[in-house]
């Protein structure tokens, strides 16, 4: 630990992405898509003019945004984008969660939360998920004094999802702080509450390119809600990077966002796969959390989990192991091809019998 470093940076602890491998493996681990982008992504990324790259981009991000609020049906100024998820939703946190009040998570859920937090200086409030490993709303709703509340829905990495009725419920309880809604995996199976949006202008729904649009490596992501609250965003965003969007990105998910038929049928694979795999896991004695999401949670009453991620390891496959108490124990398995899924079977049923 660097003495230059100020006590703020060294109190830190980092978030820790998933393995990026530079051999040749079955990456399972960091929930990416499978299937590439729509065609029409190609046909930007060869067309893309160079010379366009000498000159800043849109700072406003006013194309890209007029596509998402299209896709959603909203207005354009109840959108903002960002350089992915992970950024938007730190732009949340320094917006609108700095408070001097906690802010209310539960313990189990996206692992970049606590970090922000940290780096913020903001207190946290956990809630423990219920008996069927669900997001206790109801617990979110009835905490005191808070700076706010986000919760991932599907959650991550558990991969409940709760209905657009519950989330409503929560909404009609919490109306003086700001409710932010992590979507990133929403479109496996989960309804959205960007609809929502219109009635509660205190909620907030971030999205990423990264999983249904197959974007990971450009970083995209957005958020909606409403004006005052994309202003919020727009304030720290001004005051830290005028210009998150570049113009190749900016093109990139706005092809992505025209191709639905694409979107649809790559999203549909990815679910019927879901639960073709969640069923052969739960043959060989598995117990799999159901999911909305692109992964599913699943761990042996027999085994302990951190030897069969190393167990696939070795045999080429890369999931996701946590080491966090409740989770110890349990694998995160992102969706892959159906070759790819075949592959994990073979190699955990080698590694149960």
């Amino acid at each position: 630990m660097s003495q230059l470093w100020s006590p703020a940076v060294q109190a830190l602890t980092p978030y820790v992405p998933g393995e990026q491998p530079t051999e040749r493996v079955i990456k399972l681990n960091t929930n990416e898509n499978p299937y590439p982008p729509a065609p029409g992504v190609g046909e930007v990324l060869r067309e893309f003019a160079t010379d366009h790259l000498r000159l800043y981009p849109d700072p406003t991000s006013h194309a890209l945004r007029s596509a998402l609020a299209n896709s959603f049906g909203v207005e354009t100024p109840q959108v903002f984008s960002g350089n992915g998820s992970d950024e938007v939703l730190a732009f949340a946190f320094q917006a609108f969660f700095c408070h001097g009040a906690p802010l209310d998570v539960p313990t189990i859920t996206y692992s970049f939360y606590p970090v922000y937090a940290k780096l913020y200086g903001i207190e946290l409030r956990q809630h423990p998920l219920n008996e069927q490993w669900e997001v206790d709303l109801d617990a979110l709703a009835e905490a005191p004094s808070r700076s706010g509340v986000i919760f991932a829905n599907p959650n991550a990495p558990t991969g409940h999802a709760h209905s657009l009725a519950a989330l409503e419920a929560l909404l009609e309880r919490v109306t003086d702080r700001v409710v932010l809604i992590d979507e990133a995996y929403v479109d496996f199976g989960a309804d959205s509450a960007v609809a929502l949006t219109q009635r509660y202008p205190n909620l907030l729904v971030t999205g990423t390119f990264s999983k249904s649009r197959s974007l990971a490596g450009i970083r995209l992501g957005y958020a909606v809600g409403s004006r005052e609250l994309i202003e919020g965003l727009e304030r720290v965003k001004d005051s830290f990077n005028s210009y998150p969007v570049d113009s190749l990105a900016s093109r990139v998910g706005i092809a992505a966002l025209e191709d639905h038929a694409h979107f649809e049928a790559c999203r549909e694979h990815v679910i019927t796969t879901r639960e073709r795999t969640r069923s052969r896991l739960e043959s060989l004695g598995f117990d799999v959390l159901p999911s909305k999401a692109n992964f599913i949670l699943a761990q042996h009453p027999a085994f302990d989990g951190a030897p069969l991620f190393a167990g696939l390891r070795e045999r080429g496959i890369l999931v996701r192991h946590f080491n966090k108490a409740g989770l110890e124990n349990f694998l995160r398995i992102s969706i892959g091809t159906d070759d790819e899924m075949d592959s994990l079977i073979e190699a955990l049923e080698s590694l149960i019998h």
